[in-house]
């Protein structure tokens, strides 16, 4: 078998841009692939650089070959070695349709290769419910709302603020680590208004986004520790082991980091310092499904737990369940299930509408277990590789 084509979709929909690849091989059978650029700047960049990497490195091969592929991919394109999201999100969406080619070739679902599943569903949290909520009393509807869909674990941004200039109600986070104890004070009632509107049952957790100095995070975590919160996520630039090390020794709480962190090497130190509890490594870019698995393995070498990362589109969702469903130090997996709904019409059985009680049971069929809408992707068509 040999990859003869791959795909590469741009969905530029209300704000979020989901990259999503199809590789296509000799004997009628695809893959699917999402790179994790679809927020923030740079989606763009993924797709010419996937475009790069799937002429040079992918086309012509044998998609059986995972390992060998990754290797290739990371030893000679020069920049995987201590890059970044872009090659590292370019790389995981090509390893992800291996897998998927793989699976569906042999006829099982993508987790029995992954040494098969240790538990029939898969615990999930939503996000994307509170962006346009900027007061105790709207975030408190919108939590009610989200435990109402079928949410028992919830994620919100208590530092953020609505952004005016945005007519689909998105929030930005804070600029230039600007702190003061008003903002302190503010994010703990939203989390009280959260916390009183769900009751003790429901999970809470708090994302930082790296937004302030260890000394002033220290500060807002030991304040929302009144509230059980199951993880405080990336509190400081996750890159600096020091510092998520002295907010852990601070706060009574789990310290969880790793969105932006690519590939075992760029977890390496977070792990052997024991800088957090929880690790997040996100299979659209990290370098794919085989590197996030290796990643959870050795964090389980150091008693840590795994919460897989997600903030892309339909195929990263479904990726990420195979992925779930292999970890023994799994805790819980993030979805998007409000953010983007337009999203779900990409694919033919989207995750995020199967959640019933805070979990999503595993797909039993060949593959991911997803399809592409070819109806819903046309418009969406960025290029298309093939051999030269």
């Amino acid at each position: 078998m040999k990859i003869t084509c791959i795909n590469i979709y741009l969905a530029k929909i209300n704000g979020r841009s989901p990259v999503i690849v199809e590789a296509h091989t000799d004997e009628g059978i695809t893959g699917l692939g999402e790179a994790a650029l679809a927020y923030g700047s740079a989606a763009p960049a993924a797709c010419v650089m996937i475009e790069e990497l799937a002429q040079r490195f992918v086309i012509g091969r044998n998609p059986f070959e995972i390992e060998a592929i990754y290797a290739d991919l990371y030893d000679h394109t020069f920049w995987a070695r201590g890059g970044g999201p872009v090659i590292y999100a370019a790389i995981s969406a090509l390893e992800q349709t291996l897998w998927d080619i793989k699976a569906r070739a042999l006829g099982v679902p993508v987790y029995e290769l992954l040494g098969g599943k240790v538990r029939d569903d898969v615990r999930v949290y939503a996000n994307g419910w509170s962006f346009s909520a900027d007061t105790p009393r709207d975030i408190a509807l919108a939590a009610e709302r989200a435990v109402a869909a079928g949410y028992d674990a919830l994620k919100m941004y208590p530092l953020s603020e609505v952004d005016p200039s945005h007519p689909n109600g998105i929030f930005r986070h804070v600029s230039q680590r600007r702190y003061d104890r008003e903002m302190r004070d503010h994010a703990v009632e939203m989390v009280r208004a959260v916390r009183d509107a769900v009751g003790p049952d429901v999970e809470l957790m708090v994302d930082m986004s790296a937004e302030l100095s260890a000394d002033a995070i220290i500060q807002v975590g030991q304040a929302l520790e009144e509230f059980d919160l199951m993880f405080l996520e990336e509190p400081v630039e996750p890159s600096n082991v020091a510092a998520l090390r002295a907010v852990a020794d601070k706060l009574n709480v789990s310290i969880a980091v790793g969105e932006r962190l690519y590939s075992r090497y760029g977890f390496r130190d977070v792990i052997e310092s024991q800088a957090a509890g929880i690790l997040q490594p996100d299979i659209g870019n990290t370098g794919g499904l085989w590197e996030a698995k290796k990643i959870a393995a050795m964090a389980e070498a150091y008693s840590l737990r795994v919460a897989p990362h997600v903030c892309a589109g339909p195929v990263a969702s479904a990726v990420a369940l195979h992925l779930d469903a292999s970890l023994t130090n799994f805790v819980i997996q993030e979805l998007y299930p409000f953010r983007v709904p337009e999203h779900f019409a990409l694919v033919d059985d989207p995750v995020e509408p199967r959640v019933k009680n805070g979990r999503v049971t595993l797909p039993s069929g060949p593959g991911y277990g997803v399809n592409l809408s070819s109806e819903a992707m046309a418009e969406h068509l960025y290029s298309q590789v093939e051999k030269a």
